[in-house]
């Protein structure tokens, strides 16, 4: 403990963002009692409420922030902390310290509201309502987690059978007084520390000790002025569309999946489950995407869809609707990628029409908000005011650049051409993407019977625009170049070298070459860790990985990659590939064939039980034109042998065809 403040303060040339955290030292807290299980709920009611507040200060224009933050927790065993955090702007290390100091200054004065402090209750007991009926469901690695907590920091662990009924009873009895209290107590002005870390270069000014408690001294005298908290009672969605009936029905009874075409073209496809009971997942896609906006528009199409979910939907900016959808289990994410643009989410099955209503509103009423378009872009600049500093980011825009032969799409992010995205253009070309709902196809999975969606999805698929458009992705040709292509990059000061050989070539699109691809990958992974990790002791890790693709045409990567002593690359390299080639010689041994096979057959036992691995394989089969029903297949580990993956080796991990950038520090060689 200690009655100053102190302070660390810490720049570097290779960081890429500002940072201040307040950390306020605490004792440890009661665990164990019924008692200290209220005081949990009441420290997380304000941390939420905070968060909150935190959050609608990154919307306004000129946030003094990209992200601010509350939370407390163990810093070791034998205290607690509390933290206040902000990645701020270059050279918006104070005006950011005074921006947190103030929020929580603001709660500790004049405390929450009683809507602020409802609508998190709200979605407090929401959430343990998910987690109560899940109950039967919980994977082994939460149970873990918790023994461990328990056995360490001493958590009860009750169960979510008693938390359930203890926050059903305790929470409507939490006061505004209580959480108030909170904010009181954790920002004293003893066993306090200030860290802040910092870009260093040229004309950039870091704070020092004074300048710092000058901050604290300020918001202490400082006028403050109450929370207002802004909320409107208006309806999610005010008219109800007008609905299209099903025209077309089938199904597919070996995956109990069902298949509905509507009147307007919607495509509908439906997989019951019974993995989680409060679990809905979907996902929904139409051809397309970015390849349709021209080379000029490319930013702006690109993150068209990003942008428009900063400004929410209909009346709703994006802090109203997360204070409208307080207490409900629905979310919807609209993107646009390089050949399609489409929806994902979840829900609740009670929050079902919640979910049909936001993603009604996604299609026929984005919404357009210059000024958090405009905090979007103060807070990407601050992150990409410093990123060529980075060693790691220009060892990625070097492989994306000759991956993709310099073609003007793949330009790294930088400055320049993140100012490229013009809130208007951005705004247009979603409003395209999703004009029409006629080449769009949802799959639903979860915990939910197609005769129970069938309104809904009638109501508001059915009541989706359609105007009957013909069109499809376009080729972009951004395919990667041929021969053997070495490069190397020289950046950072510390002395670790990063490689990466990355072998691409055409590929035949078929559920047993998939396969092949990835315990091919799965075996030389096992052969070079063996090799270079344990018996050179050249790296810590050595990654393979394979990925395929059947658009815009079909091909694949294949990628390995190691980090190392720059003095050793050279050896390295030579030993990997000289391993790959008796690999291809010899194919791989019974014990890697077999612990591939393992792994392959595990990750599809569990994956069978997942409801987002199920809408997402029958999206691409769905995509792709294949047939679904080899998801089942219990005999797919007889599509691979050893000799077929020595094939794909051969096939693969062709040394006349590949890309090889390794990153050194400055100054070696």
């Amino acid at each position: 403990t200690h009655t100053e403040t102190l302070f660390a303060i810490a720049s570097d040339v290779e960081a890429t963002s500002s940072q201040v955290a307040l950390l306020y030292k605490q004792s440890l807290g009661e665990e164990g009692t019924l008692a200290a299980y209220r005081q949990d709920l009441v420290e997380g009611l304000y941390n939420g409420i905070l968060n909150n507040r935190l959050f609608e200060l990154t919307q306004q224009t000129d946030p003094p922030f990209a992200f601010g933050g509350s939370g407390q927790g163990r810093l070791v065993r034998s205290g607690e902390i509390y933290q206040l955090v902000a990645m701020v702007p270059e050279g918006g290390i104070t005006r950011g310290m005074e921006a947190l100091l103030t929020e929580a200054e603001r709660v500790a004065r004049h405390g929450v509201t009683s809507t602020e402090l409802e609508r998190q209750k709200a979605d407090l007991l929401r959430a343990m309502e998910l987690a109560y009926a899940e109950r039967e469901n919980q994977e082994s690695g939460t149970f873990a987690a918790e023994y461990l907590r328990h056995f360490l920091e001493g958590e009860s662990i009750p169960g979510i059978e008693f938390e359930f009924r203890a926050v059903q009873t305790l929470l409507p009895a939490i006061t505004l007084e209580e959480v108030n209290d909170v904010a009181r107590a954790w920002t004293l002005d003893r066993n306090r520390v200030v860290l802040v870390n910092s870009p260093e270069k040229e004309g950039l000014a870091v704070p020092d000790e004074a300048e710092l408690s000058a901050v604290f001294q300020g918001v202490v005298g400082a006028e403050i002025a109450p929370y207002e908290d802004a909320a409107t009672d208006e309806p999610l969605l005010g008219a109800i569309p007008t609905p299209s009936s099903v025209a077309e029905e089938s199904s597919i009874p070996e995956l109990g999946v069902t298949e509905w075409t509507l009147e307007n073209g919607v495509r509908v496809l439906i997989k019951p489950t019974d993995f989680k009971d409060d679990e809905v997942v979907f996902q929904a896609y139409s051809p397309g995407g970015f390849s349709l906006s021209s080379v000029e528009d490319h930013m702006s199409a690109s993150n068209a869809a990003q942008v428009v979910s900063l400004g929410g939907v209909g009346s709703f900016s994006q802090v109203d609707l997360g204070k409208k959808l307080a207490g409900t289990a629905a979310s919807v994410s609209p993107s646009i990628g390089e050949l399609s643009e489409g929806f994902s989410g979840a829900a609740s099955p009670k929050d079902l029409e919640t979910l049909f209503q936001l993603i009604h509103l996604y299609f026929t009423a984005p919404r357009k908000d210059p000024v958090a378009f405009q905090a979007f872009q103060q807070q990407v600049e601050a992150f990409l005011a410093n990123r060529s500093a980075s060693p790691a980011a220009a060892f990625q825009d070097t492989l994306l650049v000759t991956l993709s032969q310099g073609h003007p799409r793949a330009r790294p992010m930088s400055m320049e051409t993140f100012q490229e995205i013009d809130l208007d253009e951005a705004f247009a070309f979603y409003r395209d993407r999703f004009a029409d709902a006629s080449d769009f196809t949802f799959l639903f999975v979860g915990a939910v019977e197609p005769s129970e969606m069938r309104p809904l999805v009638e109501t508001y698929l059915g009541g989706l625009p359609s105007i009957q458009r013909e069109e499809s992705w376009q080729d972009l040709d951004m395919d990667p170049p041929t021969g053997v292509i070495q490069k190397e990059v020289r950046k950072g000061l510390e002395p670790q070298s990063q490689t990466q050989i990355i072998f691409t070539g055409p590929f035949e699109y078929t559920k047993e070459n998939r396969l092949g691809m990835r315990m091919m990958t799965g075996a030389l992974e096992i052969r070079l860790r063996e090799l270079i990790r344990e018996e050179l002791g050249g790296t810590y890790g050595v990654g393979v990985s394979g990925t395929y693709e059947k658009y815009p045409e079909p091909q694949y990567t294949v990628s390995v990659s190691f980090g190392a002593d720059p003095e050793r690359v050279e050896e390295l390299v030579a030993a990997v590939f000289q391993e790959m080639e008796a690999f291809k010689n010899d194919g791989p041994t019974p014990e890697e064939f077999q612990a591939v096979s393992e792994q392959e057959r595990r990750t599809r036992e569990t994956n069978l039980r997942e409801n987002r691995w199920w809408v997402t394989q029958l999206r691409f089969a769905d995509e792709y034109g294949t047939d679904p029903r080899f998801l089942v297949d219990p005999n797919f580990l007889d599509w691979v042998t050893e000799g077929s993956v020595q094939a794909d080796a051969r096939r693969y991990l062709r040394t006349d065809n590949y890309i090889q950038v390794t990153l050194f520090p400055e100054g070696t060689r």
